[in-house]
């Protein structure tokens, strides 16, 4: 086992900035169209999931489900998320998550690699409007993987990139399905939010202001049987 971690995996939304918000106004807008009600309380069950899939539990909302081909599915999901790209012009460098630059700069002076692990096809464009792209080492997006989470394949992508050991990996997730993906990829999973969805989390923060590097990398040692 590595005595200290080799990379820092970070999710996007709910981690670095909160997106979700657009997200689901997003959603909203295409289930109204499609004369289907969604409120916020259901849209918690979205965080974390690919855009198909969050279709999918959508239409299952319908009266009646509609039966699309999967051509027509595609052409939904690619409307919303036309919505979605104007909604996220508005996204700049105060949008970023409290304690999330110093993190990051604790991160890179501590010389370990940085990556983004995300569900979001437009995690780079997000990432350059936030002006953090230069902070991180590789981005992983829903466009390179075939598996989302809670598949642990977003975050074996991004170790296998840097030639890393998973067990030397770090995994910093707000969901439920992130947070396993993280714990099925053999890595180190912290977790942010409420404990009654992330208790399976190896660490818990309950918002972004509270993830310290040092307090981090203790925990990874403790885990790893390192003290």
């Amino acid at each position: 086992m590595a005595q200290t971690p080799k990379l820092i995996i970070y999710d996007l939304d709910g981690v670095i900035t909160d997106t979700a918000e657009f997200h689901y106004l997003a959603w909203k807008k295409l289930a109204e169209e499609l004369g289907i009600s969604i409120d916020r309380h259901f849209n918690e069950q979205l965080k974390g999931i690919n855009r198909m899939d969050s279709l999918d539990r959508i239409l299952e909302q319908a009266v009646s489900p509609p039966d699309l081909s999967a051509e027509e599915k595609v052409e939904l999901a690619t409307r919303k998320n036309g919505y979605y790209l104007e909604l996220i012009e508005a996204i700049n460098p105060s949008h970023i998550l409290p304690g999330i630059d110093r993190l990051l700069e604790d991160n890179k002076q501590a010389g370990i690699k940085i990556a983004l692990g995300s569900a979001s096809k437009n995690a780079a464009h997000i990432l350059d409007k936030l002006e953090l792209s230069s902070q991180f080492d590789y981005i992983v997006d829903a466009a390179q993987i075939k598996n989302g989470k809670p598949d642990p394949e977003t975050f074996t992508v991004a170790a296998d990139a840097l030639g890393i050991p998973y067990e030397a990996c770090i995994g910093i997730e707000d969901a439920v399905a992130g947070v396993e993906a993280v714990n099925r990829a053999g890595m180190f999973s912290v977790g942010v939010g409420d404990r009654a969805h992330l208790s399976h989390a190896d660490y818990l923060v309950e918002d972004t202001s509270e993830l310290i590097l040092s307090e981090i990398l203790e925990r990874f040692r403790e885990k790893r049987g390192q003290r």
